[in-house]
């Protein structure tokens, strides 16, 4: 006989037995063993979970969540591996593992990618089966945790089936049961007809505190407290009316009393028989902490978020859809942090996740009636309160946006954030969950829109505007693939001679149906699309070409680029500044890029490495806006920044505003100090002028110089002025 093409546990022929015993091979399915399956799709966030049994020449499925076949070859089956190992077999990508990756199911439906499985061990040590979860798309990774939960998992699995087992005492003689009774780790127990015990196991010694001589003809009642014996007597009635002779065919979840006094959760199965014509109580009682505690466990791990402890927006969909179905009126308050990001990006990753921690106190602290509270993910928080009136809302909406205003202390350092809300109520907007919710995310973008740290109750209208927005993101989009975008150029000078040394490009949209567009108008739209990088690299390209016909004429004129985040995080930026001063045969010297405060603050060793590497070549690094935001003057140390950009906000009453003019002069020393080129943005009139020539700003730039013009007019006014 040819060996078989799957390893072979070397008690093949003992564990087969086994498995006979359990009677679970080809049964039809059952409650508890599918909630079990359904609660680690939940818990693993796999489409496939699979409780199965290996017979001798197939497996077969007590259990299976999106897998639709009941049973398959052992000869392609993955468990047939995982019965061997003495923990849980984890394959982070099939179609990489030559055992399976010609296997029909991986390279067939299902199409198994990702597979990690944990044997099914009986008492007595033989592995009967698995418990896997199966995934079509690769998993790199499954942590210790991830493999607690799946041992924890497979134990309530094995405990069932144990007691499954045991449900079919009846049928194996008195000496298989005397047998059997003596190793099993549940109390069991028998009884006459009048309730007096006559059979007492070693396991049930050990769970209750009494021997078998101590208990022996006493009432069964000794181990079960006062207030729960009528709901025993209660389904001893009902099983004795319904005449089942089935063993454990009735379970119950009661207290067991110990002989001290203290009582635990304990499941009972009763069964009735006859013997020589009498009638026979049998109890098995399971002690149900571990299991109690396991399950606890794993219904916070599928339903709580581990970060905050409220729930989770798989809990949140389904008590949002229960409310709903049920037609109770009720008001979603749906929660983002301003500003949130920028806590990470300043004071770490650490300080965010106490931010979040605290958050969600503050939000049960003012949200005490809620049916539920949840954290959707990120910072994004929501709320289910009961009822629908406007005015309680808004009440407790405004409450939760002066409660997230409050600084938060880390550290030592005071943090402050705020809060928008966007609030839409059931049924007036909707009863449908997704409509809802998606309601009470237009109120929110409205209420970030109109400058954040309030709330805004949907209307109608909010949905007119939404589609408008998309409207207006195809625009955006047809925009680029169209050329609509065009290059403007604004003149940098020196200041004591007012000669053209640079130029900073800056984009226009030429739209074909409102005509020239400022980047005011769509510059936030545009750097949170997917083409904002594409973009960013089509002004990169056309101004370094511009500006290298103009250095025919102005030897050392400089070109300033602003950089997208998406530039920076591509991955690319340093190739094509590299290929496009190839190209152009620029110098390094003659391109500056332009970098806002928020890139800065994220502290990222990746972007730091990358501004090293393009200062190596020559090219200028210009911090835009100084001033105006958070940044320190560790960042000054810390990246290889050349010039420093004075806001317009300084310059506009630097000559009349104390405060303008003082934080001028701080930046301009600042840039004399770290050895940085400085240079004013917004200078309108020569009485600024004057002021920054009497403060020694080299540089400068606004509308007294000239407005941003397109390359055309730039040439003629600068470059070949008649």
């Amino acid at each position: 006989m040819d060996s078989p093409l799957y390893p072979m546990p070397i008690d093949e022929e003992q564990r087969l037995l086994t498995l006979d015993e359990y009677h679970l091979v080809d049964t039809p399915p059952t409650g508890d063993f599918d909630r079990l399956a359904a609660l680690a799709a939940r818990l693993f966030d796999v489409p496939i979970v699979l409780i199965s049994l290996v017979a001798s020449d197939r497996q077969f499925f007590k259990a299976h969540v999106g897998f639709d076949i009941c049973e398959t070859s052992r000869e392609i089956s993955f468990c047939s591996y995982t019965i061997v190992e003495d923990d849980i077999l984890f394959i982070p990508d099939a179609l990489s593992d030559p055992r399976f990756s010609s296997n029909p199911l991986v390279i067939g439906s299902p199409f198994i990618r990702f597979y990690a499985g944990k044997p099914l061990v009986t008492p007595t040590g033989e592995k009967i089966g698995t418990v896997c979860l199966i995934d079509a798309k690769p998993h790199p990774s499954f942590s210790d945790e991830d493999r607690q939960n799946l041992s924890d998992l497979a134990a309530l699995i094995m405990e069932r089936m144990e007691l499954r087992r045991l449900d079919h005492l009846k049928q194996i003689n008195q000496a298989r049961f005397d047998s059997l009774a003596t190793a099993s780790p549940n109390a069991i127990v028998c009884s006459d007809a009048n309730n007096r015990i006559t059979y007492w196991n070693p396991s049930a010694e050990k769970i209750f505190g009494y021997s078998a001589k101590e208990v022996m003809g006493l009432p069964i009642t000794i181990i079960i407290p006062d207030g729960r014996r009528d709901l025993y007597d209660a389904e001893l009635r009902k099983l004795q009316r319904s005449k089942k002779k089935e063993l454990g065919s009735n379970s119950i979840l009661l207290s067991g009393l110990r002989k001290d006094g203290s009582e635990f959760p304990a499941e009972f199965s009763i069964a009735l028989w006859e013997e020589n014509h009498r009638p026979c109580i049998g109890t098995i009682v399971r002690d149900a902490t571990e299991r109690q505690q396991h399950e606890e466990r794993l219904f916070r791990l599928a339903s709580l978020d581990s970060l905050t402890n409220l729930f989770n927006r798989g809990a949140w969909n389904v008590c949002l859809a229960e409310s709903l179905a049920a037609a109770r009126p009720v008001t979603v308050l749906l929660l983002d942090l301003d500003s949130f990001k920028e806590v990470n990006d300043t004071f770490g990753h650490s300080a965010g996740d106490a931010v979040l921690k605290e958050m969600a106190i503050r939000i049960e602290d003012n949200c005490t009636n809620a049916l539920m509270l949840a954290r959707l993910g990120g910072d994004e928080f929501v709320a289910l309160l009961p009822g629908n009136d406007v005015r309680a809302a808004r009440m407790t909406a405004k409450r939760l946006v002066a409660a997230a205003s409050l600084p938060f202390e880390f550290a030592g350092r005071s943090i402050r954030i705020g809060m928008s809300i966007g609030v839409s109520l059931a049924p007036n907007h909707s009863t449908h969950p997704e409509e809802l919710l998606g309601a009470a995310d237009l109120a929110l973008y409205q209420a970030k829109a109109a400058g954040r740290g309030r709330y805004e109750l949907f209307t109608p209208s909010f949905r007119e505007v939404a589609i408008a927005r998309r409207a207006f993101e195809h625009e955006l989009k047809l925009a680029f693939e169209n050329g609509e975008f065009e290059l403007f150029y604004q003149p940098q000078v020196v200041t004591g001679t007012q000669r053209v040394v640079g130029a900073e490009a800056l984009m226009r949209w030429r739209h074909p149906k409102r005509g020239l567009l400022t980047p005011a108008s769509f510059m936030d739209v545009l750097i949170a699309k997917p083409s904002a990088n594409a973009v960013g690299e089509w002004v990169l390209r056309s101004a370094c070409e511009t500006a290298a016909k103009w250095r025919t004429k102005i030897p050392d004129f400089r070109i300033s680029v602003n950089l997208f985040e998406a530039q920076l995080s591509s991955g690319r930026l340093f190739s094509v500044v590299k290929e496009v001063l190839a190209k152009t045969k620029l110098p390094g010297d003659s391109l500056e890029l332009e970098i806002v405060e928020n890139i800065l603050l994220r502290n990222d060793d990746t972007t730091l490495r990358l501004l090293h590497r393009l200062r190596e070549l020559g090219v200028g690094l210009a911090f835009d806006d100084y001033g105006t935001g958070f940044a320190s003057l560790g960042l000054l140390k810390r990246y290889p920044v050349s010039r420093l950009k004075i806001d317009r906000s300084f310059i506009r009453n630097v000559n009349s505003d104390a405060e303008d003019s003082a934080v001028v002069k701080a930046i301009i020393y600042l840039g004399k100090s770290f050895d940085l080129d400085v240079i004013a943005e917004g200078v309108e009139t020569q009485q600024q002028l004057d002021f920054l020539i009497d403060n020694d700003c080299v540089e400068a730039q606004g509308y007294l110089f000239g407005k941003p013009m397109p390359a055309a007019e730039f040439t003629m006014k600068f470059v070949d002025p008649i």
